[in-house]
């Protein structure tokens, strides 16, 4: 464990300790509870970023092809077979 010094302000110190009696914890516990909780939450989208993102993805997925399993399975079928000729689509001349 690191000893750390720094300063808050009264209201801070006041909010803190009421919160170490009201949970019966050290004030050092909860001020790494409460900074573990503060990292979580920087680790989610923001709800603009997530409106932004939702945005470009329904930009997007009009663009995407739509194709019917059975071109898909045709598509599959050509580059297995270029994969067992070398990776050619057409013979060699």
């Amino acid at each position: 464990m690191v000893k750390v010094t720094f300063s808050l302000d009264d209201e801070t110190v006041g909010r803190l300790r009421k919160i170490a009696v009201r949970t019966r914890k050290p004030q050092s516990l909860v001020v790494r509870e409460a900074i573990a909780e503060y990292a979580a939450q920087g680790e989610r989208l923001s709800e603009d970023e997530r409106n932004r993102a939702l945005k470009a993805y329904d930009a997007l997925a009009p663009a995407v092809q739509r194709r019917t399993p059975a071109d898909i399975a045709r598509e599959l079928r050509e580059l297995r077979r270029a994969r067992r000729s070398s990776g050619r689509r057409t013979p060699a001349r």
